[in-house]
């Protein structure tokens, strides 16, 4: 196993979401993951969050199944958990129990609403935590409901890369302490931070609370997606008047657009012109125009189309793996390049394995499978 995150150990309890997405980004990058989960079972090659990981199968519910997981933890630098806050004292793997066990272990606690406060014990999904944080109130059509950005926000960009941040910043830390910490990963901390160029616009009186009516949420018409001739869209974005003015000149709008680029009070007439405009041709054929151009509007691909795109297909952006479409590890490293995409692990296919390198020995392995141990 190579890459820049070469002999890091994590163990990753089972779930949903952003703690499995965390999970494959440390993988990825080469950080030994052992998963944590419920029961064997076979191999899924569309599993793309576990890729690269080990596996292993334990009950506990048990306490052998619990000392193993223990024994585990012990040995790991990072936990990843994803469970409402105090499933896992139940379990008796808390954060206590752990850090008293392996004091430099960085545990990483990944939920919605976080640690604390009124909703700590709710239920929730991205759409609620966006919806809580003035996010989701921003995106979609003035006339219309709020539209859920597929569960990116919060999940993703608010949960995951947040959690990965803090377990980097924790283990920086720790190279001059010496201790592990308790990492409070909250989806609604997350997506608020993300927001922080809104919340300076809006307070310098640059943004609306009215969806539709702003810079960057499909207000300007020189920021929106339009459907082109064959129901197909095309994405236009020059913010910068020097990147307007391409525009201009290769989709043939008027010249004196220009001047006037970032006066609100043409926007909703200019939206129409636009869209109008663009319904001429199809996306393919604007597509062609606007290559290799700074005009900063580009086809709006399918999932299924995106691989193909010459520029993604140089970057090799996209790989397969077992018939799996699935995008490449990601940053780029000039040095310590990681491995090539493994494939996902049967669960529970590591778990002797993985319990022969703790000290167990095949008497006792096969003793905890006997007892219903390794499950």
């Amino acid at each position: 196993m190579s890459g820049p995150l070469r002999g890091l150990k994590v163990v990753e309890m089972q779930g949903i979401g952003p703690a499995p997405l965390a999970g494959q980004f440390l993988a990825d990058l080469g950080a030994e993951v052992t998963l944590i989960t419920r029961a064997s079972g076979k191999a899924d090659p569309t599993d793309i969050n576990n890729r690269g990981k080990r596996s292993v199968a334990l009950n506990l519910k048990s306490p052998e199944g619990v000392e193993v997981a223990l024994a585990l933890i012990d040995r790991a630098d990072i936990l990843i958990e994803g469970f409402r806050p105090g499933v896992m004292e139940r379990m008796g793997l808390g954060a206590d129990t752990c850090l008293s066990r392996n004091s430099g272990l960085i545990y990483g606690r990944m939920t919605g609403w976080g640690q604390d406060g009124p909703l700590a014990q709710t239920a929730g999904h991205d759409i609620n935590y966006l919806g809580l944080t003035g996010f989701l109130n921003a995106i979609g059509h003035a006339d219309r409901a709020p539209a859920p950005p597929l569960n990116i926000g919060a999940d993703y960009g608010g949960g995951t890369m947040f959690l990965l941040f803090g377990i980097m910043a924790a283990l920086y830390e720790r190279q001059g302490s010496g201790q592990g910490q308790v990492i409070d990963a909250a989806m609604v901390d997350g997506a608020s931070a993300l927001m922080a160029l809104i919340h300076a616009m809006s307070a310098g009186g640059l943004w609306s609370e009215r969806r539709e009516a702003n810079l960057l949420d499909g207000g300007a018409p020189f920021y929106r997606s339009y459907e082109c001739a064959d129901g197909k869209f095309i994405a236009v974005g020059p913010l910068e008047p020097q990147f307007f003015a391409e525009l201009v000149r290769l989709a043939g709008l008027p010249d004196d657009h220009r001047a006037s680029q970032m006066d609100p009070r043409n926007w909703a007439e200019r939206r129409e012109g636009y869209a109008a405009l663009f319904r001429q041709k199809t996306r393919d054929e604007w597509a062609a125009i606007f290559e290799g151009s700074d005009a900063c509007a580009t086809p709006v691909l399918s999932w299924s189309e995106a691989p193909q795109h010459p520029h993604l297909a140089a970057r090799g952006t996209f790989v397969d793996r077992d018939g799996v479409t699935q995008a490449a590890p990601a940053p780029r490293f000039s040095r310590s390049e990681p491995d090539a995409v493994a494939a996902p692990p049967a669960p529970g296919a590591d778990t002797e394995t993985v319990l022969g390198q703790l000290g167990y020995d095949r008497e006792r392995i096969d003793s905890l499978r006997a007892a219903g141990i390794l499950t």
